[in-house]
C-alpha cells in the first residue's frame, strides 16, 4: 500500500507532519462534494464507478430504444440515416466501454479488497486517478452530441475505411471519429492502470493464510480479467494510434488508395476485441460463482476446475480473433485453425456450467432475487453460447456474418450473460454496501419483466438474420418479410425498458426507505460478509487469519478459535500505532483533468493547448509524487458499526 505516516497510538485521526506549503495541505472532509472528489477509499471509488456505469447504462438503453423505434415499421423516417449511424455506434460503445466494463470495475474496487482481507487496494491514489481518467474518456466520447461535429458514426468496431476522412462524418471539421479515437485511448489508460492496481493488490495484500487456492472465485476472475486487459489493450491502442496518425498527419496505415491495409485494422481490433468479450463475461462468471454456493447452502462444486477453466478461457481468448474474419478471404488453413480454436474455447465454458449445475444439485436452494438473476444468466448465456458455436463453422458463419443473427448472439451473451449477472451482483451485495435489503417481491417482479422483455426483443432477431436482414440497416422495404419480427422486437425493447425502470426504482426506493439489514443477511460464505453493513472506512478492525477456502463460513463454525486469534492480532496492531489509512488527495483528479484538456485540444488540432494539457497532467503526477507519504490513524474502539453511515 502507498506509504502512510505514523501517528501516536490511540489517536482517532492524526494527520501527517506540517506541510511545506498550501499546495500540500491535504483535504480532510469526510462528507460533501470535496470528500468524493478527493477520495482514495476503494469503496467510495467503487460506488463512483457504479453510479457512472448505471448512468451510462440508461443512456445506452435510450439510444437502443431510438434504434428500435426506427426499425419498428418499414420505410420509417423517425430518425435520419446519419442519426441512426450515430445511434448504433454510440449505443455499442457506451454499453461496452462506459456501462458493463466500469460496472465490473465497481465490483472489483468494492468487493475484491474485502474478500482478501485488505484495508484498501495497493495504490489508493492511483485508483482514484483511474476513475477520473475514465470520466475524462467518457466525456470525450460524448462531446459530439453537443457540438456541430455530431457523434461518432463508423460503428463501435471502427472498420477501415469507414473511419477515414473520406467516409466519416464531415460536419464540423470531421471531428466525430477523432473524438471516438481519443476517447477510447483514454479509457484504455484507465483500464490498464486499474488492472495493474488490482493485480498488485491480489498478489501482495492477501490476509495471512489466504493462499491463491483459497481466493474466492470472484477475486480469481478479477485477477484473470486484469491480465486480459493488460495483454489485450496494447493491440487496440496501437490500432487507434495508427488511425489517429492517418487522420491527423496523413499517414497510410489503413488508406488503401495510398497503399495502406484496411484488413490490418481488423486484425488489430479483433486481437483486442475477442479477449474483450471475456473481459466482459469473466467478472459475471465470478459473481455467479459467489451467488450459487450461498443460496444452495453448499460449497462450490469443483472449485479448482472452475478457477482453471476461467484461466483457460482467458488464455484461449487470444487465439480465436479471426473467427470474426471468416469472410475476408484468409485462406482455408487459417480458417480451419480458427474454427477449431473457437470450438475448443467452448470446453472450459461448458465445464463452468456443469460445475454450477453440480453446485445446485442436491443443495437446499433459496430462490431469492439474486438467485433468480443467476439462474437466468445460465439459461441466457447458454443460448448465446450455442449460437456462438454455430459461428465457429465457417460455412454457417458466411451466411450469418453481419446479419441480425450476430446481433442476437452478441446480446444473448452480453445482456443475458454479463448484464444479468451484474444485476444479480447488485442485489446480492446491496445489503453489504448500504445496510438495506431489497424487497423480494419487487426484486423478482423486475427480474421477470426484464427476462420476458429481453427474450421478446432478441429471440426474433435470430430469424431476421437467417432471413437476410443485415446489421446497420436504418430502413427496410415492407416486402422483405421482416415486418412482424421487427415490430415484436421493438415491443420487447419497451418491455425490457420497463423492467430496467422497475429495477432502478426499487433500488433507489430501497436506498432511502428499504428494510434495514443486519450483518450477513444471506448467511454468506466469503470474508466480506464478516463486516458490518455498511463496512467501516478501514474495513477490518483486525486483519483476519484465513483457515479455509470459505473463510467466513469457517469462522462462523469455529468462533472460539477465531476470537482468540483476533485478540492477539488486535494487541499487535495497537502496539504498532493502530490502523493506518491513506489520506485524500486532489492530485489524481488534477492529473486526469490535464489529460482531458489536452485531448480536447488535440482533437481540435490546437497543439499548444494539447501540450498545456499534457503539462498539467505531468504536474499533477509530479505533485502527487512530491506529496509524499501521508495518512491518518483509525482507532477501531472509537467506532461503532454504523459510525460512517452510508458511503
Amino acid at each position: 500500500m502507498e506509504a502512510l505516516v505514523q501517528a501516536a497510538p490511540g489517536s482517532h485521526e492524526t494527520h501527517a507532519a506540517p506541510k511545506r506549503s498550501w499546495l500540500f495541505t491535504r483535504p480532510t472532509a469526510k462528507t460533501g462534494i470535496v470528500s468524493w472528489l478527493t477520495t482514495v477509499d476503494h469503496k467510495r471509488i467503487g460506488l463512483l464507478y457504479a453510479i457512472s456505469a448505471l448512468f451510462f447504462f440508461l443512456v445506452g438503453g435510450f439510444e437502443a430504444l431510438l434504434i428500435r423505434v426506427q426499425l419498428a415499421v418499414p420505410n420509417n423516417t423517425f430518425i435520419t440515416h446519419q442519426t441512426y449511424n450515430e445511434m448504433f455506434t454510440m449505443h455499442a460503445t457506451t454499453m461496452i466501454f462506459l456501462a458493463v466494463m466500469p460496472l465490473s470495475a465497481a465490483f472489483f474496487n468494492y468487493i475484491m479488497p474485502l474478500q482478501i482481507g485488505a484495508r484498501d487496494v495497493a495504490f489508493p491514489r492511483l485508483n482514484g486517478f483511474a476513475f477520473w481518467v475514465f470520466i475524462a474518456g467518457a466525456i470525450i466520447l460524448n462531446i459530439g452530441w453537443f457540438v456541430k461535429s455530431g457523434a461518432p458514426d463508423a460503428g463501435w468496431f471502427g472498420y477501415a475505411p469507414l473511419t477515414s476522412k473520406a467516409y466519416s462524418n464531415q460536419f464540423g471539421g470531421d471531428m466525430s471519429t477523432d473524438l471516438w479515437v481519443m476517447g477510447l485511448q483514454i479509457l484504455g489508460v484507465s483500464s490498464v492502470v486499474g488492472s495493474l492496481n488490482f493485480i498488485v493488490t491480489i498478489i501482495n495484500l492477501r490476509a495471512p493464510g489466504m493462499t491463491m487456492m483459497r481466493l474466492p472465485v470472484f477475486t480469481w476472475m478479477t485477477l484473470v480479467t486484469a491480465f486480459l486487459i493488460i495483454l489485450s489493450f496494447p493491440a487496440i491502442t496501437i490500432a487507434l494510434v495508427e488511425l489517429m496518425m492517418d487522420r491527423s498527419f496523413d499517414s497510410n496505415f489503413f488508406e488503401a488508395a495510398n497503399g495502406g491495409l484496411p484488413i490490418l485494422w481488423q486484425h488489430l481490433f479483433w486481437i483486442f476485441g475477442h479477449p474483450e468479450v471475456y473481459i466482459l463475461i469473466l467478472p459475471a462468471m465470478g459473481i455467479i460463482s459467489e451467488i450459487f454456493p450461498t443460496f444452495s447452502r453448499k460449497p462450490l462444486f469443483g472449485y479448482p476446475i472452475i478457477v482453471f477453466s476461467g484461466a483457460c478461457i482467458g488464455f484461449l481468448g487470444f487465439g480465436v480473433w479471426s473467427h470474426h474474419m471468416f469472410t475476408t478471404g484468409m485462406g482455408s488453413v487459417a480458417t480451419a485453425a480458427f474454427s477449431l480454436m473457437t470450438m475448443a474455447i467452448a470446453v472450459p465454458t461448458g465445464v463452468k456450467i456443469f460445475n454450477w449445475i453440480g453446485t445446485l444439485w442436491g443443495g437446499h436452494l433459496k430462490m431469492r432475487t439474486p438467485m433468480m438473476f443467476a439462474l437466468g444468466f445460465i439459461w441466457m448465456f447458454m443460448f448465446g453460447g450455442f449460437s456462438g458455436i454455430m459461428h465457429s463453422a465457417a460455412p454457417a458463419d458466411a451466411q450469418q456474418q453481419d446479419s441480425y443473427f450476430v446481433v442476437a448472439h452478441f446480446h444473448y451473451v452480453l445482456i443475458g450473460g454479463s448484464v444479468f449477472a451484474l444485476l444479480a451482483g447488485i442485489h446480492y451485495w446491496f445489503p453489504l454496501v448500504f445496510g438495506r435489503k431489497v424487497s423480494e417481491f419487487w426484486g423478482k417482479l423486475s427480474f421477470w419483466i426484464i427476462f420476458v422483455g429481453f427474450n421478446v426483443t432478441f429471440f426474433p432477431m435470430h430469424f431476421l438474420g437467417l432471413n437476410g436482414m443485415p446489421r446497420r440497416t436504418a430502413v427496410y422495404d415492407g416486402n422483405m418479410g421482416w415486418n412482424d419480427a421487427n415490430l415484436v422486437s421493438t415491443i420487447g425493447a419497451f418491455i425490457l425498458a420497463i423492467g430496467v425502470g422497475v429495477y432502478f426504482f426499487v433500488m433507489i426506493y430501497t436506498y432511502f426507505k428499504g428494510e434495514k439489514s443486519g450483518r450477513d443477511p444471506w448467511d454468506g460464505r466469503t470474508l466480506e460478509w464478516a463486516l458490518p453493513t455498511p463496512p467501516p472506512e478501514h474495513n477490518f478492525d483486525v486483519i483476519p487469519t484465513i483457515h479455509a477456502r470459505d473463510a467466513f463460513w469457517y469462522e462462523k463454525h469455529h468462533q472460539r478459535e477465531i476470537s482468540r486469534e483476533q485478540a492477539v492480532h488486535a494487541k499487535e496492531e495497537e502496539s504498532h500505532g493502530g490502523i493506518h489509512m491513506p489520506s485524500q488527495s486532489w492530485f489524481p483528479i488534477v492529473a486526469a483533468s490535464g489529460l482531458l484538456i489536452g485531448s480536447i485540444f488535440f482533437v481540435n488540432h490546437i497543439y499548444a493547448g494539447a501540450i498545456a494539457g499534457g503539462a498539467l497532467m505531468v504536474l499533477g503526477i509530479y505533485f502527487w509524487a512530491a506529496e509524499g507519504p501521508g495518512g491518518y490513524h483509525v482507532d477501531p474502539a472509537g467506532h461503532d458499526d454504523g459510525s460512517h453511515g452510508k458511503h
